[in-house]
């Protein structure tokens, strides 16, 4: 098992007032007895924007005793082989060696609302006649809006429009846009990626149920794909307006509630797509849910005063879904909290980090309580969380006591 840092955990410096420990010896118990140690919060600190707080969890099989997050400094020789003898006297206190669950979440601070936006832009130059309303849901087959009184029109798919479509045109474009004719009902035709006569046919039939010129020919422009349905979210511009090519006239979104989270880069690890998340919401309910999706995006800089800008963020945006969608209704652009898990050990022996003794060859220790006597065992460290720390070492088993310096 590798030893794994907790955020914020720096290795202890050796205290001075605290001798070796000489390998062998043992000491008869004195006259103390063990206190339970105190209990603490089990958060860290670590905080950026749009963060909270570290938040770890613990799922246990057994009591957990938690203790503060630390390792206590002093100089102690354990030797890699299982122990050796400690000196003397018992520790101030006790505790025992647990097995459980320990999980390593992470919590950030998300948005409810419809996802990421978009923006339909006019590929031709004309003026905006018409727009569809916002708050409006725009399904296949129907017009987002119009210029020179002309229909452009959604229809589903991942491959943006690039190029006119036309006899003797092939790619996957083409199967993308047949697929889509043949979903509204158009016949006729063959989907494949070939743009057949056949293909122009049903495109005359599907030019003229638009009002538009029965050309044969799909322009550049008269299309926009989405993934389905859409909400129109804005509009950026108003009937009249001059249309200019690549100027966004409407912005949408899709058409499900989402939370949406925005990470730094490295923690894009937490969001892979599938990943389990619990949704704390507004109302203190929690819903399960899952990354749907994630994105890189460039966030434009803070101000960096005297006038000027900071140098642009890499951002990962992350769209988590719920499995109850009806738990989202109500909260529009309203705040929630999304816990990922960060790592997670089963069924695995630990102590509190206040139980680990810095060991003078390096690496860290733990003092085994046993009767009258007391022993250091050098250990391995995994998994910290909740002020609890993942450990092996000879002689440790669930139960087994271990000693809590002061």
């Amino acid at each position: 098992m590798s030893a794994r840092s907790e955020p914020g955990f720096a290795s202890p410096a050796v205290a001075n007032n605290c001798g070796p420990v000489t390998a062998g010896t043992t000491a008869p118990a004195e006259a103390t007895t063990a206190t339970p140690p105190a209990v603490v919060p089990a958060s860290a600190g670590r905080s950026r924007r749009r963060r909270r707080a570290r938040t770890p969890l613990v799922v246990a099989s057994a009591v957990v005793v938690a203790a503060a997050a630390g390792v206590t400094a002093v100089v102690a020789s354990g030797g890699r082989d299982g122990g050796t003898a400690a000196s003397g006297g018992l520790p101030p206190a006790t505790t025992p060696v647990t097995r459980q669950t320990l999980v390593d979440a992470e919590s950030f601070d998300g948005e409810l609302g419809y996802g990421t936006s978009h923006s339909a832009a006019p590929r031709t130059g004309g003026t905006v006649t018409w727009l569809a309303a916002t708050g409006s849901q725009v399904t296949r087959g129907k017009p987002l809006f119009t210029v020179d009184d002309a229909k452009v029109v959604l229809l589903y798919g991942k491959l943006p429009a690039y190029r006119t479509l036309g006899p003797g045109v092939s790619g996957d474009d083409v199967r993308q846009f047949e697929r889509n004719l043949k979903a509204l009902g158009y016949s006729g035709l063959t989907v494949d990626d070939e743009y057949t006569s056949a293909t122009a046919d049903a495109v005359r039939d599907w030019q003229e149920d638009l009002g538009l010129p029965e050309t044969g020919r799909v322009e550049l422009g008269r299309v926009v794909y989405a993934d389905g349905a859409v909400r129109v979210e804005s509009h950026e511009a108003e009937p009249g307006d001059p249309a200019q090519p690549g100027q966004a006239v409407l912005s949408w979104t899709g058409t499900t509630r989402v939370v949406t989270v925005s990470l730094d880069v490295d923690d894009e690890r937490l969001a892979k797509k599938g990943t389990k998340v619990t949704v704390s919401l507004p109302d203190g309910k929690e819903v399960a849910g899952t990354v749907a999706a994630t994105e890189t995006v460039i966030e434009p800089g803070a101000d960096g005063g005297a006038g000027g800008q900071g140098d642009p963020e890499t951002k990962i945006e992350v769209t988590v879904t719920v499995a109850d969608p009806k738990a989202l209704t109500g909260f529009d652009q309203a705040s929630a909290t999304v816990a990922f898990t960060a790592a997670e050990r089963r069924d695995v022996l630990t102590v509190p980090v206040a139980a680990l003794l810095a060991l003078a060859e390096g690496g860290y220790g733990v003092q085994l309580v046993e009767g009258s006597t007391t022993r250091i065992v050098a250990v391995e460290t995994g998994l910290f969380a909740a002020g609890r720390v993942e450990v092996s070492g000879a002689g440790l088993t669930e139960g087994a006591t271990v000693g809590m310096p002061t």
